[in-house]
């Protein structure tokens, strides 16, 4: 059980209430975050279908886990990371794709993590710029079909970093992963994305 002091003003009476068996606690509980939550799920599934299905399963195991929330985080953010896990298992639900093509368009990277064959450094922020200048709609479907052909654990920190704005340790430690995975697994999802969106890709910059 959550110390309610550590907790923001009326949420730990809120989550007391839920665990009691309250659903009108549990919904206020819930409904300021809805929205963050089916976004996260959304980006990481691509398909609104789904995601709305995919909440629907979040929130019955958010209502089912709550006894055990400790109140180490914001509930907020322990929602979240649920939403995330959620929505990576219902991703590994499809069949999936042969994933050679990907791998094909990916550059190859030496033993100590680096490129190999690139002597240069791609800065992806550059890319948030060149991303505004297309048409919102022509660049959401891109963007999204890109997306759909990385790998789950490649979608997952690439959505979180680059689209939902975490830092390298929030992912880390919402995924239970460590900082240098993190940071591998968006840097191949980032050149993996230059690969199938050469469009979108800004040049390289020397030095960086």
């Amino acid at each position: 059980m959550p110390d309610p002091a550590k907790l923001p003003p009326g949420e730990g009476a809120l989550i007391q209430a839920s665990i009691g068996g309250d659903s009108a606690a549990f919904e206020a509980l819930v409904r300021p975050h809805l929205g963050m939550l089916f976004r996260v799920i959304e980006r990481i599934l691509g398909n609104e279908a789904e995601s709305q299905d995919a909440l629907q399963d979040a929130l019955l195991t958010l209502h089912r886990e709550l006894p055990g929330f400790q109140g180490a985080s914001k509930f907020s953010t322990w929602a979240y990371r649920i939403c995330v896990n959620q929505a990576l298992m219902a991703r590994r639900k499809r069949v999936r794709r042969r994933e050679d093509g990907i791998e094909d368009l990916m550059p190859r990277f030496g033993d100590d993590g680096h490129l190999m064959k690139q002597d240069t450094r791609l800065d992806w922020s550059e890319d948030a710029e060149a991303l505004m200048k297309v048409e919102q709609d022509e660049l959401k479907a891109r963007v999204r079909a890109g997306l759909d052909r990385l790998s789950d654990d490649q979608r997952a920190v690439f959505v979180l970093r680059d689209l939902e704005g975490w830092n390298t340790d929030e992912i880390a430690e919402h995924l239970g992963i460590t900082r240098e995975l993190v940071r591998q697994r968006v840097h191949r999802a980032r050149l993996a994305l230059r690969a199938l969106l050469p469009e979108f890709a800004p040049r390289a910059t020397e030095g960086r």
